[in-house]
Parts: structure tokens; sequence; C-alpha cells
């Protein structure tokens, strides 16, 4: 009489092995995707993150600037250089060598909030006299009202994918990462209403005063490859040009 067999035999610890595999290599490839999901997904925030700063902050900078254009001060001798800077409160130049573009935008603007360091100039004005004058940096005097402006340079470096910017001659990196970066100037045809747009602002004084807008375009890169790259557009109306 033959005895039962008991335990395992070769067979069935082969099949269960094999099955454990093929469950822990799901749980693998899930865990997997979910981490790249998480990862491409941060990518892509930080990215937007990025963006809406930088754009926030250039478009509350344009938007001020020439808002100082309804004076006309008188330099003193710290702010002689302010005269010739104030004819062209806003400008853009892009220049491309071979593959590598360099665009660099130049802003005469209000000094918004109060840190940080100084302005570049102050406007002094006396309703009651109806006089302006404006000196180099901070100043304020009794009885008088003081306009802080500010000379802010934007430098866009395609070879590092950079934008930096510049405040009292300090230059720093705001954001890295930049693939591209384009600005267009809205230009009225004397309606009052956006004709067109050109990547060259106009050189003289009464030209200047027909750009209605200006539109910035940034494309932002992941280092990483986790997304594709993202572009993001905004429009500024330069204050009081539009009705």
């Amino acid at each position: 009489m033959k005895k039962h067999s008991a335990g395992f035999g070769l067979i069935e610890l082969m099949v269960a092995l094999t099955l454990g595999l093929i469950i822990l290599l799901g749980v693998s490839q899930i865990f997997v995707a979910a981490k790249n999901t998480y990862l491409s997904q941060n990518a892509a925030a930080a990215m937007q993150e990025d963006a809406r700063y930088v754009l926030s902050k250039m478009v509350q900078e344009i938007r001020m600037t020439g808002m100082f254009s309804y004076v006309v001060p008188t330099p003193d001798s710290t702010a002689l250089d302010f005269t010739l800077a104030s004819t062209t409160p806003f400008n853009y130049v892009a220049t491309t060598v071979g593959t590598v573009t360099t665009g660099v935008m130049t802003l005469l603007t209000a000094d918004v909030g109060g840190n940080g360091s100084a302005p570049t100039w102050t406007i002094l004005t006396d309703p009651t006299l109806n006089t302006a004058t404006v000196t180099a940096g901070a100043k304020t005097t009794a009885g008088l009202i003081s306009m802080p402006i500010r000379r802010v340079i934007y430098t866009y470096d395609s070879t590092n994918q950079r934008l930096l910017t510049t405040i009292a001659g300090v230059q720093s990196v705001l954001i890295s990462n930049v693939s591209a970066m384009s600005i267009l100037f809205g230009i009225s045809g004397g309606s009052g209403a956006i004709t067109s747009y050109t990547s060259t602002p106009p050189a003289t004084t009464a030209g200047l005063a027909n750009v209605l807008s200006v539109r910035i375009s940034l494309t932002l890169s992941d280092p990483n490859n986790r997304v594709k790259p993202q572009a993001f557009s905004v429009v500024a109306a330069i204050r009081n040009r539009l009705p």
C-alpha cells in the first residue's frame, strides 16, 4: 500500500515563484509609473510657477513705464543723465550671432515696493508751484511729492538659457531653463487701437507714444526632460495709453 505524498513538489514551487515574480513586477511598474507621474507633474508645476512669477513681475513694471511723462522735471547736478534716459522709457534690442541670441530690454518704471536698493532717480514735485526736479537716488522733502523711478534691465542669455535682471548695477539670475524669449510691441495707427506688432520699438519719441502694449513670450524647458517645453505669453498694456 502506497503512502500519500505530502508537501510541495518542484513543479508547484516553480509555479509559485513565477506567480510571485509576476506580481512583484506589476507592483514595481505601478510604483515607477506613479513616481514618474509625480516628477512630471512637479516639473510642470515648477515651470508654471516660474513663468507666473516672471511674467507678473515684468507686466507690473511695464504697466508703470513712463508714468512720469506728464511732468517735465529739471534735473539737478546728480541726475544729468535722466533727460536722455527719459526720452526712451522702454527699449528692446535683440542681437543674434550664429545660433546665440541675446535680448536686452530696458525699462524706466516706478519703483514699486519699499524694499531692496535705492531707486535710480527721484522726481520731486511741488503742486503749489507746479514745479518738478529730479535727483539721483532716494530723496524725500517735506511738502513735496516724491516719485521714485528705477531703471530695470532684463537680459536674455540663450547660451545659458537664463533670464537675468539688472537693478542698481547688480545683475542676478531671475529664472533659468528659458529656451526662447520674444518681445513684441503693439503699435497704434493713430486710432487708439493696436494695428500691428513689431519686434523693434520705434526710435523716435513720437513713435514711442504710439506703442500701446508689450507682448512677452517665454518658452521654458525641463533640464531633466520629464515634460515637453511649455510656452507662456502675456500682453501688458502701457499705463494710460489704452482707451
